[in-house]
């Protein structure tokens, strides 16, 4: 099955073996160039052959993207970004392309597919209640008990989304997220620079140094006040911001204080959206798929 990961800035894709959830070579590459549907679809098209080389066949593709999706229909209702993809019918399109049936394209939100594949084989494999955070651009999030995804139930907010929950005046996606910590560091001193560039800083920035502490507070607080009642036994962070855990831990655990919930970083890191993939596919195939926003429709034949 051929598994992609459709991110903010970049494609991936690769091969999944079912039920191994392996993956062969990852073929990535960004699409900041482009500017239509048509062009996505032939770089979409292009990475599934290079991740498919000296495979026999595929039996379907399954997309982790963001949202908002139409996840059953496979139209995406992005406007924020990939605004060339709305309303755009990816089953049909990719089907067509792919020599699929339509019902062998199949989508699932990427925060969903991420915990997933920590899930699966990942830094959550074992734990009973897990969250999953990606933080980026914005804020993911993913709820699972006993491996498998929740939307509802004690302390999973509505769909299990936590983005746009209340948060300091106002929603929590204002002060976690990239943007949040390139903005804490212009405002102190009137410089706009890329988080990556921050990160690179700080050793020698105090005001980059600051702006990390400072995302980390938040995170941790929003850990304790809005996931407090969900008693997840591990948390688990991924997400482009991730790769700077180290700059902004201490803060979250200080925040956290005694708390008995484990605090990870993503094993998979950039192939763990592609592994959930993976097994929501076998899960899918074997007639237990995971319920909720990253419910795939359901191919016996996948």
């Amino acid at each position: 099955m051929l598994a992609f990961d459709v991110g903010g800035s970049h494609v991936a894709a690769a091969v999944c073996s079912v039920p191994g959830f392996c993956l062969g070579p990852v073929a990535s590459a960004p699409h900041a160039g482009v500017s239509n549907s048509g062009v996505f679809l032939d770089l979409l098209y292009d990475l599934g052959m290079k991740a498919r080389i000296g495979q026999d066949g595929i039996m379907g593709a399954m997309l982790a993207v963001p949202g908002p999706f139409d996840l059953e229909a496979g139209v995406s209702l992005m406007r924020h970004k990939l605004p060339y993809l709305y309303g755009v019918d990816l089953r049909r399109a990719l089907s067509a392309r792919f020599a699929l049936q339509a019902a062998q394209v199949r989508f699932l939100n990427d925060a969903d597919a991420y915990l997933l594949g920590e899930v699966g084989a990942g830094a959550a494999r074992g734990f009973q209640r897990a969250v999953g955070l990606t933080l980026g651009t914005g804020i993911g999030s993913a709820f699972a008990v006993d491996g498998h995804l929740v939307t509802g139930g004690p302390g999973v907010p509505a769909g299990g989304e936590i983005w746009n929950l209340p948060h300091q005046g106002g929603i929590v996606e204002d002060l976690v997220s990239s943007r949040a910590i390139v903005g804490n560091y212009e405002r102190r001193t009137g410089k706009k620079l890329e988080v990556v560039d921050l990160a690179a800083a700080v050793s020698s920035d105090p005001a980059a140094r600051e702006a990390f502490t400072e995302f980390g507070n938040h995170l941790g607080e929003v850990i304790q006040t809005l996931l407090a009642g969900f008693q997840a036994d591990v948390i688990v962070l991924g997400g482009g911001i991730s790769r700077s855990a180290n700059l902004f831990l201490p803060a979250v655990q200080a925040q956290l204080g005694d708390s008995t919930v484990q605090l990870r970083v993503s094993e998979l890191k950039d192939k763990a959206a592609l592994v959930g993939c993976g097994v929501a596919a076998f899960r899918s195939a074997t007639g237990s798929p995971d319920p909720g926003k990253s419910t795939p429709m359901r191919n016996p034949t996948a």
